[in-house]
């Protein structure tokens, strides 16, 4: 066991306060891991009822995987796991944003010819995919190609971008970019979502509404979407069914760097008292309607400004008997099951039920990145991803079995940590979570094949496409691996057997090499040259030291 495990609390010990949250920011991965590993673990007998839970609902998925056709088929075949997927992505995302028809024929012709159309062909057994591959879907009708237009999709492809300029081409370009959009986005405002809810195949499905917008630059952005959180939280409370619980009801999401553009530790208390004053109003407004509101999760160094907004809201006499004001916790930190912890201490404080949003993660290559450009000790995320899995895994398990004032709300797409949390659970009440878009078939298959009759929430976006480049990059940066559940589920060459293999078991069979060698410690990126220190400016501990260092030398005279 490596020395430094000795250095970090363990994760059973009382997290009261904030800073002792912050003790396992910047933790030893193997430390933190094999702590991880010991509440995770469960009996070979109940190991083997997961797995075989988790390989009937796979099967379950692939035997209606067989069956999707018409635009699903589309969709499913350009994943984001392909070359052409990412590019029709990108392409509908940005076509819709670009005001010039010059730039767009421009954008449409280069984007067209660049990619390997001609592998798709044959792949897929429906005939929407093979007859068109998605240039037929410009004007919504099936075109008839000749031979060689079918042989060669690329040659087709550039004759096509040569006759751009011809007007009904780009318009039906995106008719075609707004029926893509649509997988990821459940309508541009929030009635038409509603709307969509209210005859949706799902519409049994309880909803999380999140209006697309984050990373506000100025006051007037950060006006505009707290304006925008209001009407939606009027509407949903309109359209809300006032008899059942508000576990059961529609909800909404909230980022808080929409709500300010000072949303950081540099500006701490400017940030904490804006905006707790701003989601005190917004959360007044979802206790009057009497729906629930979470706070999303961001990126580690706001997590400690976050939780004190959370705080101060959740705290806050006139939320009354109003239980609907939650948090999403990220696993893919080591500070997930101390945060929990506080969590369920404040919510025992208080005596008012926290629902928690348990989701991996969405900002994992910027944590990486922003830790190595900063010099940090370590990451404050775990470098392996059976690691994360590992920690859901324990996470859900001190959810279920440890916090009983935390409603726990499980977001995955994964059949393992699915039938994992359903069997941990026994009686305990909880929801399950997917996106809008992803995970139907999976979790058709938990409620038809497998029988288990739990609450799902739809995580729905609502938005323009001005605001929808950080969600998509946000699902392509999650789901675009090769190596993802998402796209490993319903392909067929992949085994089943690999697909559900337990994390627990692949974790512990690293021994010692518990993080990754190929993602070096920051101090470690340039090999024998060490990286330069830096100072984690978001660490209570850290700056506190620092402050110290500062009085130590406030009196102290130099002369050079």
């Amino acid at each position: 066991m490596p020395a430094e495990q000795s250095q970090i609390p363990r994760l059973d010990a009382p997290a009261t306060a904030l800073r002792e949250i912050d003790a396992f920011y910047l933790a030893d991965e193997a430390a933190v891991v094999t702590q991880l590993l010991e509440r995770a673990r469960i009996s070979p007998d109940m190991l083997e009822t997961i797995s075989a839970a988790a390989r009937t609902l796979v099967q379950g998925v692939r035997e209606r995987h067989k069956d999707v056709s018409g635009l699903h088929a589309f969709l499913h075949h350009y994943d984001l796991s392909s070359q052409e997927g990412v590019m029709l992505m990108c392409l509908a995302e940005s076509l819709l944003r670009i005001p010039d028809a010059a730039t767009a024929d421009k954008l449409i012709a280069d984007k067209l010819t660049s990619a390997d159309w001609h592998q798709h062909l044959g792949e897929s057994q429906s005939l929407f995919v093979n007859a068109s591959t998605w240039a037929l879907m410009l004007t919504g009708n099936l075109i008839e190609l000749s031979a060689e237009a079918q042989r060669q999709p690329g040659d087709f492809l550039a004759r096509l971008a040569g006759r751009m300029e011809e007007p009904i081409i780009r318009a039906a370009l995106k008719t075609a970019m707004h029926i893509m959009a649509q997988q990821f986005v459940m309508s541009w405002d929030i009635g038409g979502a509603l709307a969509r809810a209210s005859v949706d195949e799902h519409r049994d499905d309880r909803y999380s509404f999140d209006m697309l917008g984050e990373a506000a630059l100025t006051r007037h952005d950060a006006e505009r979407y707290s304006q925008a959180y209001t009407d939606a939280i009027e509407a949903i409370g309109a359209a809300t069914d006032h008899d059942q619980p508000i576990a059961a009801r529609p909800s909404i999401s909230v980022k808080l760097s929409a709500l300010s553009p000072r949303f950081e530790y540099r500006q701490r208390q400017r940030a904490i008292d804006e905006l707790s004053k701003c989601v005190r109003r917004l959360a007044a407004a979802a206790a009057k309607a009497e729906i629930g509101l979470t706070i999303d999760a961001e990126e580690a160094d706001r997590l400690s400004v976050s939780l004190k907004i959370f705080e101060n809201v959740y705290c806050d006499a006139q939320g009354g008997a109003w239980s609907g004001l939650g948090l999403a916790v990220q696993a893919y930190q080591k500070r997930a099951i101390p945060q929990l912890r506080w969590l369920q201490s404040l919510a025992a404080s208080i005596r008012r039920v926290i629902p928690v949003r348990l989701v991996k993660g969405a900002y994992w290559d910027t944590e990486i990145k922003r830790a190595q450009e900063q010099g940090l000790d370590d990451y404050p995320v775990f470098t392996r991803k059976s690691n994360t899995d590992v920690s859901y895994l324990a996470c859900a398990r001190f959810l279920l079995h440890e916090c009983p004032d935390l409603y726990p709300q499980f977001a995955t797409h994964n059949a393992h940590t699915i039938a994992y949390v359903h069997l941990q659970a026994e009686h305990r009440e909880f929801e399950f979570q997917r996106l809008h878009g992803m995970g139907e078939e999976l979790y058709d298959a938990v409620h038809t094949d497998a029988g288990w009759d739990r609450p799902l929430r739809v995580y729905a976006p609502v938005g323009a496409h001005e605001d929808l480049l950080p969600y998509l990059v946000r699902r392509l940066l999650e789901n675009g691996a090769n190596t993802s559940f998402v796209n490993q589920i319903a392909d067929a060459r992949i085994g089943i057997e690999d697909i559900i293999a337990d994390p627990i078991g692949l974790t512990t069979r690293y021994g010692d090499d518990l993080r990754r060698a190929d993602i070096p410690l920051p101090r470690d990126l340039f090999g024998a040259r060490k990286n330069s220190k830096g100072i984690n400016f978001a660490d209570d501990s850290a700056m506190r030291s620092l402050k110290a260092s500062f009085e130590a030398l406030k009196d102290q005279t130099f002369g050079a």
